[in-house]
């Protein structure tokens, strides 16, 4: 891979996972609105992981039939990276919203990145550069203030909300993580089908099958359940795995700290909120340190979209290996006696 192509392939890294944290913005207070009018953090993991899973079925079964194909010695891992990552993920967020303010547990998730850049330095053996680093400190604590942390008083809230918190930082790490492993061998939107798949799955084996279907919604309801299925879990979910593939986890995690800046705005556009100056200056760290973060530009061959690609390359250069002794023997003559 040239330096140019390198160059736009990161951007198109951080642009996926932008997008993504857009999606995300709106989809926390979304969820807290259905939660207020009557249905279940049980209910709405249940429904969002249904019909993300669904779709994208059926998406994958019209034109990419290919990417619904895994090998069997691999069933274990989507096992897993489905119950603990998806499914955890969706509850433990939501669960967190139904129990404490959105902002704080905005706040709380976003601990993910600090625990992907432990996990990456100690069993990775990854070296951070300074700048990454950097940005990590910076997007953390510009996210404090995003979310006016300062006001919260997280210590007096619902204690079962804060632990749920927590646990939706480590199981985000832990999907980003392990996403990136499985694609190393599998498209995006594979892994994310059947951590889709498996989530569902386990959500409508832990709650009565689809029980949270048959509810009477009002309109109002089925069109913030559809947005939080659709735009706020099967495209966000794709374009942050999208992003792993080219900028790693631990760099995408970071940039998806733009989520509370788009809650921010939200909040301020239609709710009437006014963003204090340290909010403000919030977001400014959180995109200096994105922009940080970009300028440190150089190729990772750890990249899970840069090992596929030498995979292929190894085995189309197997393949020639193995057939031109074929090809010289088949050419050649048998000598003749005299």
């Amino acid at each position: 891979m040239n330096s140019k192509e390198s160059v736009k392939n990161y951007r198109w890294g951080y642009l996926y996972v932008v997008t993504a944290a857009f999606m995300w913005g709106l989809s926390g207070s979304s969820a807290k609105f259905l939660f207020n009018s009557g249905i279940t953090p049980y209910q709405l993991v249940q429904l969002r992981l249904t019909i993300s899973t669904g779709l994208l079925f059926l998406w994958l079964s019209i034109g990419h039939r290919s990417l619904l194909k895994i090998d069997r010695k691999d069933i274990l891992y989507f096992v897993l990276f489905g119950t603990v990552g998806m499914a955890g993920v969706q509850f433990t967020y939501l669960f967190t919203i139904s129990k404490i303010k959105v902002a704080a547990a905005i706040l709380l998730q976003y601990l993910a990145p600090s625990f992907i850049a432990i996990h990456s330095v100690v069993f990775m053996q990854d070296k951070l550069s300074p700048i990454t680093v950097i940005a990590l400190v910076g997007a953390t604590f510009g996210c404090y203030l995003v979310v006016g942390a300062y006001n919260l008083e997280i210590l007096s809230m619902n204690i079962i909300g804060i632990i749920s918190g927590i646990l939706s930082a480590i199981t985000f790490a832990w999907y980003s993580v392990h996403g990136e492993y499985g694609m190393r061998r599998y498209n995006p939107w594979t892994v994310l089908f059947f951590a889709l798949f498996f989530g569902a799955l386990v959500w409508n084996v832990l709650h009565p099958p689809l029980e949270a279907f048959m509810h009477a919604y009002s309109l109002v309801q089925w069109t913030w359940i559809l947005y939080i299925g659709v735009l706020g879990t099967l495209v966000p979910f794709g374009l942050y795995l999208e992003g792993i593939n080219l900028i790693r986890s631990t760099r995408a995690s970071i940039t998806a700290t733009l989520e509370p800046i788009t809650a921010g705005i939200i909040s301020y556009i239609f709710l009437n909120e006014i963003m204090e100056v340290a909010q403000i200056a919030g977001g400014a760290i959180i995109i200096a340190s994105i922009i940080c973060l970009q300028l440190n530009q150089e190729q990772d061959d750890k990249a899970p979209s840069i090992i596929r690609a030498q995979s292929r390359t190894d085995e189309y250069l197997s393949l020639i290996h193995i057939s031109e002794p074929t090809r010289l023997w088949s050419g050649s003559r048998m000598p003749t006696s005299a």
